[in-house]
């Protein structure tokens, strides 16, 4: 895992292997079903497709290809907000990696307000890090409660806080 920085530009891109992490975090299935938090959602964590649409629960499958190419649109789409919030800001490929799939999950709107974005614009990227485990609520459950049945998000959020730590 790289430490080198990089100083964030509109042009900067989540990684290959940061696709994959997605990927793997979000799980792919091809119908439509409902998310941790009751929202149809298809491929890997669509809730909205390219064309502006809605997914819905009576929608069509969808191939693989679909949803690996569905997944990079949004990416790529939220990665225009989040790297206009980063201009400026050095930012390992590993730690842009981690804020990415971040944004990925919770949305921009949430990264913009997040602590995480203004402990880096300030260099302090530890906090940064630590401010990931803040993020442990999905409808208002505290995911970090095995029985409250989406563990899954803290678990993604304290392995997102040990990628982060190790790329300082």
């Amino acid at each position: 895992m790289s430490k080198n920085k990089i100083i964030v530009t509109m042009l900067t891109a989540i990684s290959v292997s940061g696709i994959l992490y997605t990927q793997s975090k979000e799980g792919t299935v091809l119908v439509p079903y409902k998310d941790s938090i009751g929202v149809a959602t298809i491929g890997t964590g669509t809730t909205v497709y390219p064309n502006g649409q809605k997914v819905k629960m009576t929608d069509p499958k969808i191939t693989q290809k679909q949803a690996t190419e569905y997944l990079k649109f949004h990416i790529n789409k939220d990665a225009k907000i989040f790297n206009k919030s980063l201009l400026g800001v050095p930012l390992s490929q590993a730690e842009y990696d981690v804020y990415m799939d971040f944004t990925y999950q919770f949305g921009t709107g949430a990264w913009s307000s997040s602590s995480m974005l203004r402990n880096l614009k300030q260099g302090k990227y530890k906090q940064a890090c630590d401010s990931l485990l803040k993020w442990k609520y999905a409808a208002k459950r505290d995911c970090s409660v095995r029985s409250n049945n989406c563990y899954g998000v803290w678990v993604r959020q304290v392995e997102r806080h040990s990628k982060c730590i190790g790329a300082q």
